[in-house]
């Protein structure tokens, strides 16, 4: 199994885990990348962009991370809420006038990006070829009725939170999500891309669903379907292809614009966001603002997710149930099959990790013995 990179001394235990994802716990391809006060400490890629194994992965491989691009595009519009175009109490209706229909006038900056705007699915039947269409997805989002009274729940917005959060970016700086991103990432060297340009799309690893890990089948019909399950499938099946199913490793939905759902990145270029979030001298976001938005704003049970939950303003936050290390501070996003990005501010720590074969489901084993084992290198000695 090709295994590269290096590791500073004292972060052992994060290669041991890494290699050990590969040998026991059927990693394929695979990265991650640590910075502690802004200062890599680990950089390590191994196994095969390919189910076939013929080509390596490499320091720059690029792949789906999935929903950790949600905490980017709320990064992205967290910027304009600290550039005051507009506050977390700003109506999206204020920003985008067609969102207030069927109920959702009320909808607010804070609320949508805490999963609590009240449009987790589209319901006009849209086809795949929409995916590739802004205008069209934002059109239809904003159609939508709210499919529970505002401000009475939440539920994770699994695809839709990219067009969302993504078309007030749009609406207040005249740039689509993904031309947004390249004026904040290009400046810090950051790999992450909404939307694959031509000349990278060979460095993209091809993604890969293990058996049982929930990939899903043909879209099932929505006819006599009670009102909470029919928001279940539409929020995964409209589009057909909104949460990656047919088309995951095909140019078009590389370079389509789906920010929750198809941001492509590297182990290096997740950790370098993370890290000029909580960079001591020039912060990609006032420390007030990240404190803001890396706390629970809406817990409870998720219907989509199936468990109890806490949403931050695009972050979660650490939670017992889905730890992301030793600080209480500590906030980041998991994507599908592990991919994660998270930070911890009190420590200074900076963690990307990505990879190409899914399993179940978001916090997985190989990305906990990661955070365990960089829990273990950051332990304080023990007293002598």
């Amino acid at each position: 199994m090709p295994i590269g990179g290096a590791c500073a001394p004292g972060f052992d235990a994060v290669r041991d885990a890494f290699v050990g994802n590969f040998v026991e716990r059927g990693e394929l391809g695979a990265a991650v990348c640590v910075r502690l006060h802004g200062q890599v400490v680990v950089d390590l890629w191994g196994g095969w962009q390919d189910e076939a194994r013929t080509t390596p992965w490499e320091p720059d491989t690029l792949v789906d991370v999935y929903s950790v691009g949600k905490a980017v595009v709320a990064t992205l519009l967290l910027q304009l809420v600290d550039d005051r175009a507009v506050s977390v109490d700003t109506r999206v209706s204020e920003v985008w006038p067609e969102f207030g229909a069927g109920g959702k006038e009320a909808v607010t900056i804070a609320q949508a990006l805490s999963h609590q705007a009240a449009v987790p699915a589209i319901l006009e039947p849209l086809t795949d070829d929409a995916l590739s269409d802004w205008d069209r997805m934002a059109s239809a989002l904003a159609a939508t009725p709210a499919w529970w009274p505002v401000g009475t729940r939440h539920a994770y917005h699994v695809n839709t939170y990219g067009h969302l959060i993504g078309e007030v970016v749009r609406r207040l700086t005249g740039r689509s999500p993904g031309a947004r991103l390249r004026e904040v990432v290009d400046p810090l060297d950051a790999d992450i891309w909404f939307g694959v340009p031509d000349h990278l799309l060979d460095r993209c690893a091809e993604v890969v669903w293990a058996p049982g890990s929930g990939t899903p089948g043909p879209p099932p019909t929505v006819e006599d379907l009670d009102h909470e399950t029919t928001m279940r499938v539409l929020a995964h099946y409209n589009p057909p292809g909104y949460s990656s199913i047919g088309l995951v490793n095909t140019a078009m939905w590389r370079q389509a614009q789906v920010p929750s759902t198809n941001g492509h990145g590297s182990a290096r270029g997740v950790a370098r966001l993370y890290a000029a979030l909580i960079d001591e001298d020039e912060p990609l976001l006032s420390p007030e603002l990240l404190a803001d938005a890396a706390r629970p704003w809406s817990t409870g049970p998720c219907p989509m997710l199936g468990q109890e939950v806490s949403f931050g303003l695009g972050f979660t936050p650490t939670t017992p149930n889905r730890p992301l290390g030793p600080g209480p501070r500590a906030f980041g996003h998991f994507g599908s099959g592990g991919a994660l990005g998270f930070a911890d501010p009190e420590l200074g720590v900076a963690f990307g990790y990505v990879m190409n074969h899914v399993i179940p489901r978001w916090q997985s084993t190989r990305n906990r013995a990661l955070i365990d084992a960089l829990e273990q290198a950051l332990a304080p000695d023990p007293p002598s």
